[in-house]
């Protein structure tokens, strides 16, 4: 057996989904993101999978992930220094209590 274009996809829509019911559901800001970072890993795996699949030769898909990884890392750090900032100034982090950033 072989694996195929449709077990990629397969893989990629159980983690999206994964992330995006973790992304709706938990409470904790860094739970929050971590899903984020799944839900984007999913995607990069889609993106390999068509890329590899339909055009073997070009690296477009390869080129794609690059730039959501740098993407992604910078979401990553913004993220933390907001979360880091909200923790200090009120001492937890439930993302149900934060709302529009009033201090």
């Amino acid at each position: 057996m072989s694996v195929g274009l449709e077990h990629y996809l397969i893989l990629s829509a159980v983690l999206f989904a994964i992330g995006l019911y973790g992304a709706l559901s938990k409470r904790n800001a860094i739970a929050i993101l971590i899903c984020i970072e799944i839900m984007l890993s999913a995607v990069n795996i889609a993106l390999v999978a068509f890329s590899r699949f339909i055009t073997p030769v070009a690296l477009t898909g390869q080129i794609f992930v690059i730039f959501i990884m740098v993407v992604a890392a910078a979401e990553a750090a913004v993220g933390l220094a907001i979360i880091i900032a909200i923790y200090r100034s009120r001492g937890h982090i439930d993302a149900t209590e934060i709302d529009l950033m009033k201090w």
